[in-house]
Formats: structure tokens, C-alpha cells, sequence
């Protein structure tokens, strides 16, 4: 598995070697972008300062116009906005051969264009179970009807009629992709007691303890509840669509923590005016990355998707939160330097891609 190769004693390896290449270390510099001051920096100046690198910070997102402050920094470090290839070309004619992505995903990198630049591409993966563990948070404020018992609440309307919820214990939950994540994920799901069903194009031994792998038509016909834990691409980008949702059992609920181009917008919008879709919770949705991570409060968002799902009160939508721990922020920030350690001291990289 890619993700199981950096837990192991592999971690140490850039302890154990830097003292070789101590005065090449001291002459890279690391572009990082979107840098948070509040959480990450501190994570940066420990593991930048402990491998002796040296780094330009900026909390913007690269563009066009700002690629000339990686100039003269073979590595750039960024998260989630999209490296496109005109991007990717401008960081190239400014030195950059080596990107790494603070996330697991790395679909919004265009990995053709870095391939035939000469760019490697590297990601960040995290322990799997703040992602579980925040599913699960969504599954139950779904199933409980959180989002109207807070509106509710809000405007002190202490009634009960219309909150009634359901029990976990009850349902049956389709696991669709069962990486480390959603391996974890039916792991924890056991102390609940419900049905799991699983789907994935290669499924896994530790899932299969607690889970039924079955075909994704039979998980869709079956299950109270269905999550998303599969990574985005062109066979999975909006598999969640209208023939999907017309297999489902009527009142599904869905819940994504994955990426939000599995799920086709209008069809879920559709589904949950006909009632097909029972509710919903989204950490993830379509077209997020110029919105999340930014303060907005000022401004006129053009994405009438997410004010219509914000409209609906059996929907949670959150900002693509689930990661977003004390220890997934550090693993990120350590080991997108320690892949960059590998690259420069010419080791073998577990977090690289491409």
C-alpha cells in the first residue's frame, strides 16, 4: 500500500543521513505558499531548522502573478489549490523541480504537465483516523437531524416534532473505498453494531474483517447510509450521479469526506428536493478551492450550489475540516519537508508520486 511505507522506521532516515550533506542542505530554500501562521509555522521552523534548510513563506496561494517568489527555490511547497499547467510552467522558469502538496490528494496537480517539465510531485498522507472519526460525526449529525435542532435552538424553539432521529446501530453502511481511511473507519463503525457493506477495486484483508465486500450496485441498493472514501479521478469523478442515486433506497443519506467531485451536485440537489436523498453531510464539495481557507465574510460568493445546500436543513456542509487535527497539521508539515530531505540527499522517497 502507498500509504503504509512512511509509518514504519523509514521516518528516521533523514536523521540518520543529514550529517553527510550538512552545507548542501544550507543551500536549499523551500517556497512555501498558503502558509498558516497560527498552526503551521511553528511546525516549519521546527523541521525546516532541524535539517538545516532555509524557506520563503507566503499566505498566498501561488498564481501566475506570484511565482516569481519561488525564484531561485528548486522545492515549493503548497495544499490544495490547483497547480495547472501554465502554473506549473511559470514555477519551472523560475527553478522549481520538485513540488509537494501538504494533503493526501493530489488530483489538483496536473501531474501530465510536471512529467514532461521535469517536476517531481510528492503528497503528504496523515493517519487515518481524524478523517474517520469526523465521518462518523457526520454520519450521526445526519442521522439526528443536528442541523435543524441547532437552527431550532438558536431561535428558542424548544419543540421536538420534526427532530425525531435514527439509531446507527440500525442501519447499514456502505463504505465505498476502503484505504487506510476507510479501513479505519469500518474498524470504528464495530462498536456501533450496524450492517457494513464494502466497496473498492481491491479490497483489503483488514477490511474484509469487518465489512462484506459486495459489487457497487448491490452497496447501493442496500444501504440506509453510503460514505465516500475514494480518491478523485476520471473513473470516479461524479459517481454519485442520477443513475447511481435511482439504485439507492429512497431517503438515503450520503456523507463525502473524501473529494468533492465524486458526487454531481445538481443530482444530490435533485435528490434531496425529491426526497430520494434522506440528508447529507459534506465536508467536501464541487469547485471549493477558491473559497475554503479564506475569510469571505465581506464578499459575494459565486457558487449558488453551496448557498442551496446551506438552504436545506437535512444537510451539513463543513470546509473541508475532517483532516484537520493537531497531529494530521504536524505529520503534514514534517513530512513534506522530510520528502524534500529524501529528494536532496538522493534517497529513496516514500511520498513521492511522480
Amino acid at each position: 500500500m502507498l500509504f503504509a511505507r512512511f509509518d514504519c522506521g523509514a521516518l528516521d532516515f533523514c536523521r540518520r543521513s543529514m550529517r553527510r550533506k550538512d552545507k548542501m542542505m544550507k543551500q536549499e530554500c523551500i517556497m512555501v505558499y498558503n502558509l498558516r501562521d497560527f498552526d503551521e509555522r511553528p511546525y516549519f521552523e521546527e523541521y525546516t531548522g532541524e535539517y538545516g534548510l532555509s524557506m520563503v513563506t507566503t499566505t498566498e496561494t501561488p498564481t501566475l502573478e506570484n511565482a516569481a517568489l519561488a525564484q531561485g527555490c528548486r522545492y515549493v511547497n503548497i495544499i490544495t489549490t490547483p497547480a495547472d499547467r501554465p502554473l506549473l510552467e511559470a514555477l519551472y522558469q523560475q527553478g522549481t523541480r520538485y513540488i509537494v502538496t501538504r494533503t493526501i490528494g493530489y488530483d489538483h496537480i496536473d501531474l501530465e504537465a510536471a512529467k514532461e517539465l521535469g517536476i517531481r510531485v510528492a503528497n503528504t498522507p496523515y493517519g487515518p483516523d481524524g478523517v474517520a472519526e469526523y465521518t462518523i460525526l457526520l454520519m450521526l449529525m445526519c442521522l439526528r437531524n443536528m442541523t435543524s435542532i441547532r437552527h431550532r435552538y438558536l431561535g428558542q424553539d424548544f419543540t421536538l416534532k420534526g427532530l425525531i432521529g435514527r439509531e446507527l446501530s440500525q442501519m447499514t453502511v456502505g463504505v465505498i473505498g476502503t484505504g487506510r481511511i476507510g479501513t479505519r473507519l469500518i474498524s470504528m463503525l464495530t462498536g456501533f453494531g450496524c450492517r457494513i457493506l464494502a466497496y473498492a477495486p481491491h479490497p483489503n484483508a483488514e477490511a474484509k474483517k469487518h465489512a462484506e465486500y459486495v459489487s457497487l450496485e448491490t452497496l447501493y441498493r442496500e444501504s440506509d447510509l453510503i460514505t465516500l472514501h475514494a480518491p478523485a479521478n476520471a473513473e470516479t469523478t461524479h459517481m454519485i450521479n442520477e443513475d447511481a442515486l435511482a439504485q439507492m433506497k429512497n431517503g438515503v443519506i450520503l456523507v463525502n469526506t473524501g473529494r468533492g467531485a465524486l458526487i454531481d451536485t445538481a443530482a444530490l440537489l435533485h435528490g434531496l428536493d425529491t426526497g430520494k436523498v434522506g440528508g447529507a453531510g459534506l465536508d467536501v464539495i464541487e469547485e471549493e478551492s477558491d473559497l475554503y481557507y479564506y475569510d469571505r465574510r465581506e464578499e459575494l460568493l459565486h457558487h449558488r450550489d453551496m448557498a442551496l445546500l446551506n438552504s436545506y436543513p437535512n444537510v451539513v456542509v463543513t470546509h473541508h475540516m475532517a483532516f484537520y487535527t493537531r497531529q494530521c497539521v504536524e505529520t503534514m508539515v514534517r513530512d513534506s519537508v522530510r520528502g524534500i530531505v529524501a529528494d536532496i540527499q538522493g534517497l529513496k522517497n516514500p511520498w513521492r508520486v511522480c
